[in-house]
């Protein structure tokens, strides 16, 4: 569909104005959650849930890409980037309170159809909310989001142990999750180019990991995380019974979830389009511009051939 220029030129055109990205923040039960949105309202939507530890900062070099075709919505769960981080005695953390709150997010908005772009807990997140609401999804974009044990790789020990017992001594090796250097390590590991890798990304995310208080946070989600490994065989069912159009857009180089996990989708959606990227968890701080034309070209072949003038061109 084009988009047509509206609106005082001085101001700038409608056209140029929907591809600016803008910053909002949206009150939810008493906490404010932030997001970041680009993009015609009346282009097809694609909403984008980040991974840990990071936020919807981790999608700005997507956005701007993908705004010329798509409006995109990318919010920061409580806990995260902007949104408020309520202490857990105040808000329950766990991956099915936070699909509740994205569920009233898109409810207010009143994004009735839209494409997940799920990454990390952008997966467990979305996939509770695609199996809730299925005829809601137009189609699934995958980066490094697991659903199948064969993804996982040894670097999950630690947090299987936690699960398993959680004493003084799986506390502590879970809380090294937190700390500086891994943080770091989650943004360069298995990258090409380490000095193509802002150090941007992981410090802002750092700065969120260490408000006082945070660590609760985040602990109480690594528990909850066991509970995502118990519903991979209600999303893989999900998969086989609607089919939705998905793409996999994977680091392939990922210390904590494994490229086995990329393939095995087409297990369950045989046409499932598979990219493995010589890249690491984070494949977007190397590979932004490859998964936009990716993502372009699919949803226009795929869900929106009526955009395809617009990439064409």
């Amino acid at each position: 569909m084009a988009l047509r220029p509206t609106g005082d030129p001085a101001q700038g055109t409608g056209e140029t104005r929907d591809l600016l990205t803008t910053y909002h923040s949206l009150a939810i039960d008493g906490i404010n959650l932030f997001y970041r949105e680009a993009g015609h309202k009346d282009a097809p939507t694609i909403v984008l849930l980040h991974g840990f530890p990071s936020s919807s900062h981790m999608f700005r070099e997507l956005i701007d890409l993908l705004a010329p075709h798509f409006h995109l919505i990318a919010p920061d769960y409580p806990g995260f980037g902007y949104s408020d981080s309520p202490a857990p005695d105040r808000f329950t953390y766990s991956f099915d309170h936070l699909a509740d709150v994205l569920e009233q997010f898109l409810q207010i908005l009143g994004i009735d159809r839209f494409s997940l772009y799920l990454q990390d807990y952008g997966g467990p997140v979305g996939f509770r909310i695609a199996t809730r609401q299925p005829d809601r999804i137009e189609s699934l974009i995958i980066q490094n989001a697991n659903v199948y044990l064969k993804g996982l790789t040894a670097a999950w020990a630690p947090l299987q142990a936690y699960w398993e017992d959680c004493s003084e001594a799986t506390d502590a090796a879970v809380r090294a999750l937190l700390r500086p250097e891994t943080t770091e390590f989650l943004y360069t590991q298995g990258v090409r180019n380490r000095d193509t890798i802002s150090p941007d990304a992981w410090t802002m995310d750092q700065r969120v990991l260490d408000r006082p208080g945070n660590d609760a946070i985040q602990l109480a989600l690594f528990y909850d995380y066991r509970t995502n490994v118990d519903l991979y065989p209600a999303w893989q069912a999900y998969l086989r019974h609607h089919l939705p159009p998905t793409l996999v857009v994977w680091g392939q180089n990922d210390p904590f979830f494994g490229p086995e996990g990329a393939r095995a989708y087409t297990r369950d959606v045989p046409h499932a389009e598979i990219h493995l990227l010589d890249t690491g968890h984070f494949a977007l701080e190397e590979e932004a511009g490859a998964i936009a034309d990716a993502v372009r070209r699919f949803l226009a072949s795929r869900e929106h051939p009526s955009i395809i003038g617009q990439i064409a061109g």
